[in-house]
C-alpha cells in the first residue's frame, strides 16, 4: 500500500504546509485587493493591470524559482545534520538571489517599452507602462525577502514568513486605499498608487524577514554570515542546477497565462479585464496549493537526506491526496459562485458575464493545477528538475497555447478557446508529473532494497 500511515503523514504535511498556504494566500489577496480596488476605476485600468502583471509575473516567478533552490538542499542538509553546509547554502543562495534580482530588474526595464508593439488597446498600454515601471522596483526587495524565507522553510520553519507576509499585505491594502483614491490628504494616483503600495510593502517584508533570521536564536547555531571569500563554484553550481530549471518551470506555466492575456488583448478590453478577474481568482487556489507543494518539497528532501525512501513516497503521495481534496473544493466554489465573485471586482455587466464563463473552465482545471504544482514540488525535493522542466515546456507551449490559439481564432471560440487550451496544458502536466514522481521514487526504493538484500 502506498500510504500505510496516512494520518501521521497528513498531520506532518499539514502543519508544515498551512503557514506557507496562509502566507501565499496573503500574497494573492494583495493581488485580489489591487484588482478589486483598481477595478472600481473602470475596465481600462483593470486591463492595464492585467497587461503589466502578465509581463512582471513571468520575470518574478523566474526569480522565485531561482530562490527556491535553497529549500530542498537545506532540507537535505538538515536531514543529514550538516550545520556548516546549511550556512554555506545560505551565503551562496543570498548571492545568487541578489545578483539574479538585479539582472531581472534591468530585463524588465529594457523590455517594458515593447508593450507598445503587442497589438494591445492604446489606452491600456498608456496606463500599463508607468505602473509596470513602479512594480519592477519591488523585485529587488522581494528577492531579498525570498532568500530568508526559502532558507527558513528548508529548516521546516514556515510560520514567521506567514506572519510577516500577512502583516505587510495588510499594510499594502491600506496604502492602496490611500494612494489609489487619494485618501488622508494624498493625491489620487490611480493605478500607479497600487504600484507604489506594492513597492513599499515588499521593502518592509524584506527588512522584517532578514531581521528575524539574523536575530533569532533558532538560527544562531548556524553562524550565518555573508562573504565573498567563502564562495565556491561547486556550491553555486548545485544551486543553479536546481534554481534555473525551476525558474523555467515557472516561466513556462506563468508565461503561458501571460501569453493568454496578450491573446485576450487581441479580442478586446472586455476580454482582457475578464481574464484578469478569472486568473486573479484562480491564483488564490493555485498559490495555496503551492503551500502544499512547498511542504512536499521539504518533506521529500528531508527524507531523501535521511535515505528513508519509503517515507519519502508516503509524504509525496499524501501531498497529492491533500491537494486533490483542496482543489476539488475550490472547483465547486468557482462554479457555484461564478457570477457573484466577478461582481466583487467590477460593475461592468459584460465583463462579469465573460468572467463567469471563464471561471467555469477554471473550476475544471483546479484538480490538474493542484496535482502539477505538488508534482513539481515533490520532484524538486528529489533534485529532479530537468525532466519536469521539459514536461512543462511541452505541455504549455507545444500543446496548450497552440491549441488555445486555434480554438480561439481559427475555430471562433474566442476567450473560451484560449482557456480550454490552458485547461488541456495543465491536465497534461499534472498527469505526467504524478507519473514521474511515482516511477522515480519507486526506482530509488527498489535500488535501495536491492542493495540491502545483497548485503
Amino acid at each position: 500500500m502506498v500510504i500505510p500511515n496516512f494520518k501521521d503523514n497528513f498531520s506532518k504535511t499539514f502543519y508544515l504546509a498551512y503557514p506557507v498556504m496562509l502566507s501565499q494566500l496573503g500574497q494573492v489577496l494583495v493581488g485580489v485587493a489591487d484588482s478589486m480596488m483598481v477595478g472600481r476605476l473602470g475596465a481600462v485600468p483593470l486591463a492595464a493591470a492585467s497587461l503589466a502583471n502578465s509581463i512582471f509575473f513571468v520575470v518574478l516567478m523566474f526569480g522565485i524559482g531561482i530562490s527556491m533552490a535553497m529549500t530542498p538542499l537545506v532540507a537535505m542538509a538538515d536531514g543529514k545534520n550538516k550545520g556548516k553546509r546549511i550556512a554555506r547554502l545560505f551565503n551562496h543562495g543570498f548571492t545568487i538571489n541578489m545578483v539574479g534580482g538585479v539582472i531581472l530588474f534591468f530585463l524588465i526595464l529594457m523590455t517594458s517599452p515593447f508593450l507598445k508593439h503587442l497589438n494591445q488597446p492604446e489606452e491600456v498600454v498608456i496606463l500599463a507602462i508607468p505602473y509596470l515601471a513602479i512594480i519592477t522596483f519591488s523585485l529587488l526587495p522581494f528577492m531579498f525577502f525570498q532568500t530568508f524565507k526559502q532558507f527558513a522553510e528548508g529548516l521546516s520553519q514556515t510560520k514567521q514568513a506567514m506572519y510577516i507576509t500577512i502583516f505587510c499585505n495588510a499594510i499594502n491594502v491600506f496604502l492602496n486605499w490611500v494612494m489609489i483614491y487619494g485618501n488622508l490628504g494624498f493625491p489620487a494616483l490611480g493605478l500607479n498608487g497600487a504600484g507604489w503600495a506594492t513597492l513599499i510593502s515588499r521593502i518592509m517584508m524584506g527588512l522584517m524577514m532578514a531581521y528575524y533570521v539574523w536575530n533569532s536564536k533558532r538560527y544562531s547555531t548556524y553562524n550565518l554570515s555573508l562573504g565573498f571569500k567563502k564562495l565556491s563554484f561547486p556550491m553555486f553550481s548545485k544551486l543553479i542546477k536546481i534554481g534555473v530549471p525551476t525558474g523555467f518551470q515557472f516561466i513556462f506555466e506563468v508565461g503561458a497565462f501571460s501569453a493568454a492575456a496578450i491573446m485576450m488583448g487581441w479580442i478586446g478590453v472586455t476580454a482582457l479585464a475578464a481574464h484578469q478577474i478569472a486568473i486573479n481568482l484562480a491564483s488564490i487556489s493555485y498559490m495555496m496549493a503551492s503551500g502544499l507543494s512547498t511542504a512536499a518539497m521539504v518533506r521529500v528532501g528531508n527524507q531523501l537526506g535521511r535515505k528513508d525512501i519509503k517515507t519519502l513516497r508516503e509524504a509525496g503521495f499524501t501531498a497529492f491526496v491533500m491537494v486533490a481534496i483542496f482543489m476539488s473544493v475550490s472547483a465547486v466554489i468557482f462554479i457555484l459562485f461564478r457570477e457573484f465573485l466577478p461582481s466583487l471586482y467590477i460593475d461592468d455587466v459584460s465583463v462579469i458575464q465573460m468572467s463567469a464563463t471563464l471561471l467555469v473552465i477554471a473550476g475544471f482545471f483546479q484538480l490538474s493545477d493542484g496535482i502539477q504544482v505538488v508534482g513539481l514540488g515533490a520532484l524538486r525535493g528529489m533534485s529532479d528538475v530537468r525532466v519536469p522542466t521539459i514536461v512543462t515546456l511541452i505541455a504549455y507551449w507545444v500543446i496548450g497555447l497552440p491549441l488555445g490559439y486555434i480554438l480561439a481564432f481559427s475555430l471562433g471560440m474566442q476567450e473560451i478557446g484560449i482557456w480550454v487550451g490552458l485547461l488541456i496544458g495543465l491536465t497534461v502536466t499534472g498527469i505526467m508529473l504524478l507519473y514521474r514522481f511515482h516511477k522515480l521514487s519507486q526506482r530509488i526504493l527498489d535500488k535501495q532494497e536491492s542493495n540491502i538484500s545483497v548485503k
